[in-house]
């Protein structure tokens, strides 16, 4: 009896397994003979939200009826055959700078980009031509594409909707015409917007072949790690260079604002982009968390409008969106149509965007999109910067800058790798290291007059530098038309002294990074520059504790004319400063390659055409980088030998041009860097004791107040 219990129950299994290996068998060959795109979910459950009816479509006449390829053609256009015209755009899907990239021209000529000649009667929208002008105006730029590791279109690709008045259209044919274009090897594609109404595909109309793409917007899907550059949604309106500072002026604890969370935007009624939007309503509270949509989109809204409409408008009008920002801890940045959001760029220029958890992370959290904004998305040039700084760490991974440079002031658009791949070699990581400075200069005497006398200010300079107890070694920049003194004309010093003969004898030869400098900080000195030991000394020791900035006696500033709408330049002795002239003054030696390779040729060649305003350009180019103003030492105001600079023909500060012309300086220089990066202050640093009724005896720098 039990034999024969076994042998049903067995029999009994044996049966399902066999039916369900049936079934299974038939579900799988139905899947498999099944066209793409023609699966459904399960039937939905009674009482379930049924999905939204299909309205008529006021944008139908305008979009066409029928979705061919991206250029042409005619028939019905299937799911397969959308998701075929869009991995169209893909094929190189595959694609990684190993596989699709040539690194021998760049390896031969470095990281330069070229941009295709605009061919006549082609429309460029103003943001592209943003983008251009961003690369063009960079040190990246070559005119000849011989020499160009990068190649970057003309034509217009930013906006690939085909409903937009900037869609260019026959961009395939177009792109396929260059010469140079070689299946996309080695070019960069920029994009904000592809794809249309309804399904928003990111097809941008034409092949782009084992092209990079810098692109808004894109899915992960879609993206290529390590060979595409996801670049943030901006608008119209968003600055070419330059860019608004953040908004955070002062830091308040706790840091919990008014509002816990806020967004404010449109609400899509139906298709894409609509499920998350219309989901909002569920956490707004209208208290702490204020999440406002409209329906007002569109000109047909009301035919899609639904019971919470109205509501919703009038709750949207009651709140102003810029308040909604800057009192809210944090900004909900939800998907529109697109995957991008306007709402990225606004929420960071609001420093609340960033989800945290604990209350003592969001005042760092705060601080950081904050140097984000400002570091990298404040204007176009910005974003089209970081995108090529990007693209050439892939291509020189040995130099290229790790995370840290990236996400610490001031930056990795400031931060050079060629200079060097040690952190310690620039002044902005000291701390991070725990590293100091070099304990010693090296004084650089810029020289452009004849010895004709012993008794000549560059010689009793030289002699007062040289005893200082940091001083490492001396450079003379011979700038002069006349030969090179002999050697017996120098006088005998403690410290090497080093003579350069200038081979071009320009202004901005002073500020080259010559091999020679091999300490961390560099003395500038003009040559008529009136200077003592003491005041070396104490000048260098101030610096050791301020190493990323500027650190000198003669001061000057700046100011807004309000009557001549254009920025001024002073040398009244006022209650304030922003620049310290490296007519006297030390500095990081990384300032003259920064000002060698970063800044443009046009303001160099300016510089050195008028013989002029070297010293305004670098305390420019150093309060751009750090944000802060130069520091000035002591009470001295008149740094420079009198009989040099009354009488001498040689002396800039004779010419009567030398003041009109620092004023011209001042606004060329700010309009290439889109805003005035000079920062005024009213701190003077002097010794301890300085002035103070005590014994002349317990001072340390007791011959500064003699002077």
């Amino acid at each position: 009896m039990q034999a024969k219990k076994r042998y049903l129950t067995l029999l009994s299994a044996g049966t399902c397994l066999a039916l369900l290996l049936y079934l299974g068998g038939v579900r799988l060959r139905a899947a498999r003979h099944s066209p793409p795109g023609s699966r459904h979910g399960p039937p939905p459950r009674p009482g379930a939200e049924r999905p939204w009816p299909r309205f008529p479509d006021a944008l139908r006449p305008f979009a066409p009826a029928e979705r061919p390829g991206p250029e042409g053609g005619g028939g019905r256009v299937s799911p397969r055959q959308r998701r075929d015209a869009s991995a169209g755009l893909y094929r190189g899907r595959r694609c990684r700078m190993e596989s699709c990239f040539d690194f021998a021209q760049c390896r031969k000529n470095g990281f330069k980009v070229y941009v295709y000649p605009q061919q006549k009667g082609e429309k460029i929208a103003e943001s592209y031509q943003n983008v251009l002008a961003a690369i063009e105006g960079s040190r990246f730029y070559t005119s000849d594409p011989g020499q160009a590791c990068l190649f970057v279109l003309s034509l217009d690709t930013l906006d690939r909707d085909q409903l937009s008045p900037q869609y260019v259209h026959n961009l395939r044919s177009k792109v396929q015409s260059l010469h140079l274009w070689n299946n996309g090897r080695n070019h960069l594609i920029f994009n904000l917007y592809s794809g249309t109404w309804p399904d928003y595909t990111e097809d941008v109309g034409f092949d782009i072949g084992q092209a990079m793409l810098a692109k808004a917007s894109i899915s992960t899907e879609n993206f290529r790690p390590n060979f595409d550059v996801s670049i943030p949604l901006f608008s119209k309106d968003h600055p070419r260079t330059g860019g608004e500072k953040g908004f955070l002026r002062f830091n308040t604890i706790p840091p919990l604002r008014k509002y816990m969370l806020v967004f404010k935007g449109k609400r899509y009624l139906t298709g894409i982009g609509s499920d998350t939007r219309n989901a909002l309503y569920h956490v707004h509270n209208g208290e702490d968390v204020v999440l406002l949509t409209t329906c007002k989109h569109g000109k047909d809204w009301q035919k899609h409008k639904d019971s919470r409409c109205d509501r919703d408008n009038a709750e949207y009008e009651k709140y102003d969106y810029r308040e909604m920002l800057h009192n809210a801890t944090f900004c909900l940045v939800p998907r529109g149509r697109r995957l991008g959001s306007f709402r990225f760029l606004e929420a960071l220029q609001i420093p609340s965007t960033i989800r945290s958890i604990h209350q003592d992370k969001i005042l760092a959290l705060r601080q950081q999109t904050q140097f984000l904004w400002e570091a990298y998305f404040s204007s176009v040039e910005k974003i089209v910067l970081t995108t090529l700084e990007i693209i050439q760490d892939r291509i020189f991974k040995h130099i290229s800058r790790n995370s840290l440079i990236w996400n610490k002031h001031p930056g990795g658009l400031f931060v050079l790798p060629q200079y060097s791949s040690y952190l310690g070699d620039f002044p902005y990581y000291y701390a991070n290291l725990g590293l100091k400075p070099l304990s010693t200069f090296t004084a650089v005497i810029h020289a452009v007059t004849p010895l004709v006398s012993q008794s000549q200010p560059v010689l009793k300079l030289l002699v007062a530098v040289a005893k200082s107890q940091y001083c490492a070694q001396i450079i003379v920049l011979w700038n002069c038309d006349k030969p090179l003194p002999a050697k017996h004309r120098w006088p005998a010093t403690s410290v090497p002294v080093i003579v350069i003969e200038g081979e071009s004898k320009v202004m901005s030869s002073r500020f080259l990074p010559y091999d020679n400098i091999v300490t961390d900080a560099v003395l500038s000195l003009d040559e008529d520059t009136v200077l003592s030991t003491t005041e070396v000394d104490f000048a260098f020791t101030v610096w050791q504790s301020f190493p990323e900035r500027i650190v000198g006696y003669p001061a000057r500033s700046h100011f807004w004319d309000n009557t001549k709408e254009r920025w001024g330049y002073t040398s009244k002795w006022t209650n304030d400063y922003s620049m310290v002239l490296t007519g006297a003054a030390i500095y990081h030696k990384y300032y003259h390659y920064l000002y060698t390779h970063y800044l443009p040729a046009s303001l160099k060649n300016m510089v050195d055409q008028l013989a002029n305003c070297e010293d305004i350009l670098m305390n420019f180019l150093v309060s751009a980088v750090t944000k802060l103003p130069p520091i000035k030492v002591t009470q001295k105001k008149q740094y420079k030998e009198t009989m040099m600079g009354q009488t001498s023909r040689a002396s800039r500060w004779a010419d009567p041009d030398h003041f009109a012309q620092r004023q011209s300086c001042m606004n060329t220089f700010a309009s290439w860097f889109g805003y005035m990066p000079l920062i005024h202050s009213q701190m003077r640093l002097d010794p301890v004791l300085f002035k103070d009724q005590v014994s002349i005896l317990r001072k340390k720098y007791r011959d500064i107040e003699r002077l």
